[in-house]
């Protein structure tokens, strides 16, 4: 399938190469964000997995189902990861 031929302006080429270094410089600093918040998720996430087997989870209204410490995923050896 070929694409439709089409030139742009000059002007239309430099906001493009502008918008794209802004747009990687925006996301360099979110990931460096990221990275710097990893130790304090990293322990929200234990304090979550904890509270789920000490007071459980909500099945139905108000009962509670206290988490079987075999039915906690182990943490997976890459970066956590999160999506924007």
């Amino acid at each position: 399938m070929n694409s439709i031929p089409h030139k742009r302006s000059r002007e239309a080429e430099a906001w493009l190469k502008r918008e794209i270094r802004e747009q990687k410089a925006r996301y360099a600093k979110i990931v460096r964000e990221q990275d710097a918040l990893a130790p304090k998720r990293d322990k929200w996430i234990a304090e979550f997995l904890e509270r789920i087997q000490t007071r459980g989870v909500h099945v139905h209204y108000d009962q509670m189902r206290k988490v079987r410490p075999e039915e906690i995923p182990t943490q997976p050896k890459r970066k956590f990861k999160v999506v924007f």
